[in-house]
């Protein structure tokens, strides 16, 4: 049982790093920090898929793993000198709802040819608003580090 789950982490982190390193290259990172950019990503992967696995939605379990790039990428920008969006832009787009839109549109389109039915519907607002929580999570996932750390003036 914890040896699946070791080798569907370790997986689901390997196939993580591989698109969080193709978009670092289309967003021509330098090249000393695609590794880190590779290495967020599968952190951040990964970490989504533990909490999943262990009972939270993808919604909470996306801002949460979003949150931990953020930190991890603040960090590492004052170690490499470089701007932390560098390493988490990147990291982050392997976490993004392809399938729920995908999902959506479909039904979108199959009510445009087939006409409206309500399991069509549902499908359409359920995936669709799936697709945009998740995305909203990872937007202020990603934000929430920066507002807490650059903070100039106390919160009380």
């Amino acid at each position: 049982m914890v040896m699946s789950l070791l080798l569907a982490l370790l997986e689901d982190m390997l196939l993580a790093a591989v698109p969080a390193l193709g978009f670092a290259m289309v967003f021509n990172v330098p090249v000393k920090a695609l590794r880190y950019c590779a290495l967020l990503g599968a952190i951040g992967h990964g970490t989504r898929m533990l909490l999943i696995h262990y009972g939270m939605n993808i919604e909470w379990a996306s801002l949460l793993a979003a949150i931990l790039i953020g930190v991890i990428g603040i960090h590492w920008s004052r170690w490499l000198l470089a701007h932390p969006k560098v390493f988490t832009v990147a990291a982050v787009i392997p976490m993004f709802p392809g399938i729920s839109a995908y999902s959506a549109m479909v039904a979108a389109v199959e009510i445009s040819h087939l006409g409206y039915s309500d399991a069509l519907m549902a499908i359409l607002v359920t995936q669709f608003l799936k697709a945009g929580f998740i995305v909203g999570a990872l937007s202020i996932g990603l934000s929430l580090p920066g507002l807490w750390l650059y903070r100039k003036r106390p919160g009380v």
